[in-house]
């Protein structure tokens, strides 16, 4: 991990760490994820994934995150 994803990994929420892990550790074998899906697997509504996920697509991290559609939910594009 770089410097930089470090420093920015500090200034993120419980939630939005425990995302960024999930997308770390999933992403190596799959591409999309639903925000439902991750909720679930995290005990956090899609609403909140949604939500939290906007701080790891704008920051600096190991994980290349990219809205890619909304159809029944919110689709994320994921690359480690």
């Amino acid at each position: 991990m770089s410097a930089t994803a470090a420093g920015s990994s500090a200034d993120l929420t419980d939630k939005q760490r425990r995302i960024l892990a999930y997308l770390r550790e999933k992403g190596r074998t799959k591409t999309y994820f639903k925000s439902r899906l991750i909720g679930e697997e995290l005990g956090l509504s899609a609403k909140e994934v949604g939500t939290n996920m906007t701080a790891i697509c704008e920051g600096e991290f190991d994980v290349d995150v990219e809205k890619w559609g909304y159809s029944s939910g919110t689709t994320w594009k994921v690359s480690v």
